[in-house]
């Protein structure tokens, strides 16, 4: 059978965001060694992560409202090689740096890889890839699989590897066969939204975030790095009557009401913790629900119990929400781009903490260079944001984490134009409220 290499409906929406406005959501690992790594094992890591889910690209359907598909063209790029060191209080400062060159799913490169040395002695390492290519589990995968060397051909063809006619006819005939489909979608697409405009509640939430879509200068967010001892951190989620998941969960809360976030009618958060759904094998660029918890923020310092039901009563809810939505995925390929465009602009509009915890990290995924660092971190960035956008959602904060080795790593990243030093104050705070410490850069 030959491969259907058309890009998930979902990885479609994805890319069609990108394009509409201009927003490019990223992933980021940081690697951080206290000695030089090894140049040699980071270029045949590099080598590997090129044969691999990073390694390939999309190329556009000739027709406006079919499919895009998936194309491998072949090698990658060197390493970028800092040749000056910097001091290592401007770790996070080069990681923010590194997260906004740009990347592009289309045209390439999807990914980079950048290596610096400090002024201790110490060398950060940095990837970053399009969010149109993996999203944080299915990268971890690609990355433990080039650590181990194990990466095989993923079978898809080189770009342009027919004519544009004979790709035109394919996707018009696949098309064709979809309309049944496409039509039902149609049918439950209106069916939603008459039952959505008659359960509609009157609410004081924020009108639909304007997006306009290369216009205004990217600024810079505030953005931090926590690392809190594994042991400490587990009693206390114990000792709360949680889990990690759920401190994780208050932890993000707590912090967001400090910056800002709480909606304006009952001071409640509103949180949107991703949910995994990647199965073995899975090829998608995206593979991960979303599960939206509304957080009293009041009392999470001694109780998590609450919480913990809240999120359970969340995650309960996540199948029936993808069936709906898996109703309407037929429709996406035929979305034109202003559409897009208003459809991110409300999902957008109020304010909120988006809160992706990955659990246990495999500890391959802490050797780079074959050898495990010393600290890790993973986080979501989003290249292109303006002011108009931070002035529209401040206070909406990105928190995402994971556990490796003997700590929980926090990233925080807040849409707002207050100083990191801010922030960094914020969060400490915010640790102390739960009877925890850490270390904050």
């Amino acid at each position: 059978m030959p491969l259907d290499n058309r890009l998930a409906f979902d990885d479609q929406a994805r890319f069609l965001a990108l394009r509409a406005t201009g927003l490019a959501p990223v992933a980021q690992w940081v690697w951080v060694y206290q000695r030089p790594v090894d140049l040699d094992g980071l270029r045949r890591f590099q080598r590997n992560l090129g044969r691999g889910l990073l390694g390939r690209r999309i190329e556009r359907s000739p027709l406006p409202f079919a499919r895009h598909r998936w194309i491998s063209p072949g090698g990658s790029s060197d390493s970028d090689v800092a040749r000056h060191s910097r001091p290592r209080a401007e770790l996070v400062d080069w990681a923010d740096g590194r997260a906004q060159l740009p990347v592009d799913p289309e045209w390439g490169p999807g990914w980079h890889l950048g290596v610096q040395s400090f002024s201790d002695g110490s060398t950060g390492v940095s990837l970053v890839a399009s969010h149109c290519l993996v999203d944080g589990v299915g990268g971890g995968l690609a990355i433990a699989d080039a650590i181990k060397g194990g990466v095989g051909d993923l079978g898809y063809p080189p770009p342009r590897s027919g004519t544009r006619l004979a790709a035109a006819l394919s996707d018009a005939r696949q098309t064709l066969q979809g309309l049944p489909e496409s039509a039902r979608a149609l049918v439950a697409a209106t069916k939603l939204a008459r039952r959505r405009t008659r359960h509609k509640a009157p609410s004081g939430s924020s009108r639909p975030l304007v997006i306009d879509a290369g216009k205004g200068d990217a600024v810079a967010m505030p953005a931090i790095v926590v690392f809190v001892d594994l042991d400490d951190w587990d009693s206390r989620a114990k000792a709360l009557g949680g889990t990690s998941n759920s401190l994780f969960t208050a932890f993000a809360a707590k912090l967001a009401e400090r910056v800002g976030c709480p909606r304006a009618d009952d001071g409640r958060i509103q949180v949107g913790i991703t949910v995994n759904d990647r199965f073995e094998g899975d090829m998608r660029a995206n593979a991960f629900s979303l599960a939206t918890v509304d957080v009293d923020p009041t009392g999470l310092t001694t109780d998590l119990s609450g919480l913990r039901t809240s999120i359970k009563h969340a995650l309960a809810a996540v199948p029936g929400a993808v069936a709906e939505s898996a109703q309407l995925q037929p429709l996406i390929p035929m979305t034109p781009e202003w559409l897009a465009r208003r459809m991110t602009g409300a999902l957008l509009a109020t304010p909120a903490v988006g809160c992706s915890y990955l659990g246990d990290v495999d500890p391959m995924i802490g050797r780079p260079d074959g050898s495990d660092a010393d600290s890790f971190f993973v986080r979501g960035v989003t290249q292109h944001v303006t002011r108009q956008i931070v002035e529209q959602v401040r206070g909406m904060t990105a928190v995402s984490g994971g556990r490796i080795g003997d700590k929980v790593s926090i990233a925080v990243i807040v849409y707002d134009l207050n100083s990191k030093s801010d922030l960094r104050e914020l969060a400490a705070e915010a640790l102390t409220e739960f009877g925890l410490s850490g270390a904050i850069v």
